[in-house]
């Protein structure tokens, strides 16, 4: 196995982002749409949060079991913004930081993805899947 290879080895490069002017009836689509758990939210190339499938689902409805249940949804989504809902001590990792060190931290904490910065520009994400698939290779 390979010991000192950069998480900008597995990362994901083109990364979906939201920004704080953006609503949650968008991020929602984007999440679907992609098939994604997790979104940075950006003011230009600088990270200021990161929104989860998981966030957004805390504050929904999505449980609602009628024919009204996107109305319901979106009449909550109105009630919030992307910076209410998103969390604003993101923890990110540089682009050469190692994959065996991103997944020691990973590990350790609560989350399953961390942005990929190149000094403070937003430049990946990685997520508990890349770690694992990667793994996969590896055998």
């Amino acid at each position: 196995m390979k010991k000192r290879v950069p998480v900008s080895e597995i990362m994901t490069k083109n990364v979906v982002t939201l920004s704080t002017t953006d609503d949650l009836v968008t991020a929602e689509e984007l999440f679907k749409k992609n098939n994604i758990r997790h979104i940075p939210v950006t003011e230009g190339a600088r990270i200021i949060g990161m929104m989860s499938y998981t966030d957004l689902m805390r504050i929904s409805f999505a449980d609602a079991i009628d024919e009204d249940e996107q109305e319901v949804d979106t009449m909550v989504y109105n009630m919030f913004t992307i910076e209410q809902v998103m969390v604003k001590d993101v923890v990110t990792v540089q682009r050469h930081t190692t994959i065996r060190d991103v997944a020691l931290f990973l590990s350790q904490k609560e989350f399953h993805a961390l942005p990929v910065v190149d000094g403070d520009e937003l430049v990946g994400i990685v997520t508990t899947t890349d770690l694992i698939n990667y793994l996969l290779q590896q055998y």
